[in-house]
């Protein structure tokens, strides 16, 4: 299983990381194809429990978020949203099968949640110093999932949530909030040296590592919470040994969200 883990991360990191650096249209086309298939996934779940979501509709709400995001000049957030919510709407007067609201209220969860938090990794991206404030919060997230993963593994012995996720352990938690934060530490003062962002502080590293290792681990269990009442271990089998692209986004979500926000209220950009 590891070897494979291993071999899916060879594969996806040099991938991600080459649309964040080239950033842009390549970024948002790399968003959007990851994200589109979260989307398609959730919706998948949530039809296990015996809903029916309209996946175009939050396929294209998360779209128009997306591109909203890129372009804010265009202002298609507000046409996009009204069509997305009537059309929907409609759409469910037509399919009245089951439980209509419900379906109806989860195809418009679905497209919001991915496409809203999603849109953050073409925000933060598009700030200044934009590329090393996300080469330090992805990161983070990454090497707090590492270490909660390993530490978890060798000491861990105290059950995070159980009902969740029976795997994760409090020893692994606080494992991983010390490798995001000096990770995170780390890799600021290194951009410093290498004089790429205009405001290099090792500080403002660790906090922002801090942050994002101890907030964005909840989109994790948020999407198990999801699984778990679909019954079922994976969103998808997209990736060997990872699951699917909602299970890979689900802690990313989180740490675009607070990355952004971080460095917008920090540097007032």
């Amino acid at each position: 299983m590891f070897r494979t883990r291993l071999l899916t991360v060879a594969f996806l990191l040099p991938l991600a990381l080459a649309a964040i650096g080239l950033g842009g249209v390549w970024l948002l086309g790399f968003v959007v194809v990851i994200l589109t298939l979260a989307v398609v996934e959730f919706c998948r779940l949530v039809e296990r429990g015996g809903f029916q979501p309209a996946t175009g509709f939050a396929v294209l709400l998360l779209w128009f978020l997306l591109l909203d995001a890129q372009w804010p000049a265009f202002k298609l957030l507000g046409p996009g949203l009204s069509l997305v919510l009537m059309a929907s709407l409609a759409w469910q007067l037509a399919h009245r099968d089951g439980s209509p609201v419900a379906d109806w209220a989860l195809t418009i969860a679905g497209g919001l949640y991915v496409g809203w938090c999603g849109a953050h990794l073409i925000r933060l991206r598009a700030l200044p110093d934009g590329l090393w404030w996300m080469m330090t919060a992805l990161p983070a997230i990454w090497l707090a999932d590492s270490g909660a993963y390993s530490i978890g593994r060798a000491w861990g012995r105290h059950k995070l949530a159980p009902t969740l996720s029976p795997g994760k352990t409090w020893e692994g938690y606080l494992g991983g909030i010390v490798t995001g934060t000096l990770g995170s530490g780390g890799l600021m003062t290194l951009w410093g040296l290498r004089g790429w962002p205009s405001r290099p502080d090792l500080v403002e590293g660790l906090w922002l590592g801090l942050l994002v290792a101890t907030l964005a681990p909840l989109g994790d269990l948020v999407v198990s919470m999801i699984k778990r009442q679909a019954g079922a271990k994976d969103s998808g089998k997209l990736f060997p040994g990872h699951g699917g692209a909602l299970d890979r986004v689900d802690s990313v979500l989180w740490a675009c969200v607070i990355g952004y926000y971080f460095a917008l209220w920090l540097h007032g950009s």
